[in-house]
């Protein structure tokens, strides 16, 4: 099992294969608005639920993260999806996704 917390920073390793390469992409998809890749508008997670309630919002982004991960990056399986906030953002309402993913053969 491996956590993507996308309230961490990380850098980008060019030329990474294996499980980093699939966590590397998995975070790729999930920082990245549908709509905003040049030549590949169906890349990312869209963002319909903004300004929603916050138990709808979490319910509806869930569902977006599980299919578009599982979608864009067959190699992984999504086990679980929570989310947080960072203290400087709380105020905000901001939600962070935090995924447990698994690799198929790692």
């Amino acid at each position: 099992m491996y956590l993507i917390d996308m309230r961490e920073t990380t850098r980008q390793i060019i030329g990474a294969t294996g499980v980093t390469e699939i966590v590397q992409n998995a975070r790729n998809i999930l920082g990245t608005t549908k709509g905003t890749v040049p030549l590949d508008r169906t890349f990312g997670v869209r963002l319909r639920f903004l300004d929603r309630p916050l138990p709808e919002a979490m319910a509806e982004y869930t569902g977006e993260i599980v299919a578009e991960l599982q979608a864009q990056e067959p190699r992984l399986k999504v086990e679980s999806v929570s989310f947080a906030a960072k203290p400087e953002d709380a105020v905000d309402g901001r939600l962070y996704p935090i995924v447990t993913i698994s690799i198929e053969g790692a």
